[in-house]
């Protein structure tokens, strides 16, 4: 989903730095093997953005929830320095198993540490104590609102938590939404900006990233 008109997003991927054949690669396959849910799969100027912001914070222990075929966790991995960690969460082998090997070609795999179970429970199972840095929510819209509270909760002073699909194709304007999903981001969205722990930006990135930094 996108709040832009397509010939505006072509002009904007053509003026971010380019996506480099591994991550062409990937996208391709990801359209040819998953096509029904080629809507989960971020866009490069999205994963460019993820690399930069890693690198500019200076991101050692990353959490991301929602890996599908691995685009944006290898790009948060990319941002990682050598000795960096990405947590990523997911619930589906099948769609990781594509992950798994873009990763290792990247040279990233030694950075990612794959959970295959409920993110809810991953993140609970996480040290309570401050100690991520940077976080990314892409999964399953509903369960938005429990995987910022855990998230937060851990992030360091000055740590940042991103959500994507924050807009929901500009649905989030419906004062009744039909679907539960919508319903779950307008939470989410509201819980956010009232959370006095947070500063919050909220983009037009696509279909919207709010990105939410802890106050120290």
């Amino acid at each position: 989903m996108d709040v832009l008109p397509a010939d505006l997003s072509d002009y904007l991927l053509a003026h971010s730095s380019p996506a480099d054949e591994l991550l062409r690669e990937l996208a391709e396959e990801t359209a040819r093997s998953f096509p029904d849910a080629l809507s989960m799969q971020i866009s490069h100027d999205e994963g460019e953005f993820l690399t930069m912001l890693v690198r500019i914070t200076g991101a050692r222990r990353a959490v991301e929830v929602g890996v599908f075929t691995g685009y944006s966790s290898l790009c948060i991995a990319r941002g990682l320095p050598a000795d960096g960690t990405l947590l990523a969460c997911d619930v589906s082998e099948e769609w990781t198993a594509v992950a798994r090997r873009y990763w290792e070609r990247a040279g990233v795999a030694d950075r990612i540490e794959l959970r295959i179970a409920p993110a809810i429970e991953t993140l609970r199972a996480l040290p309570t104590e401050e100690h991520l840095d940077i976080a990314f929510i892409d999964a399953d819209k509903v369960s938005y609102p429990d995987y910022y509270e855990e998230i937060v909760t851990r992030l360091c002073p000055g740590g940042l938590v991103l959500l994507d699909n924050v807009l929901r194709g500009g649905r989030v304007l419906d004062p009744d939404p039909a679907d539960e999903a919508t319903a779950a981001i307008m939470r989410t969205n509201d819980l956010v900006v009232a959370d006095p722990r947070v500063d919050v930006v909220m983009l037009p990135l696509r279909d919207g990233v709010t990105i939410a930094r802890k106050r120290s």
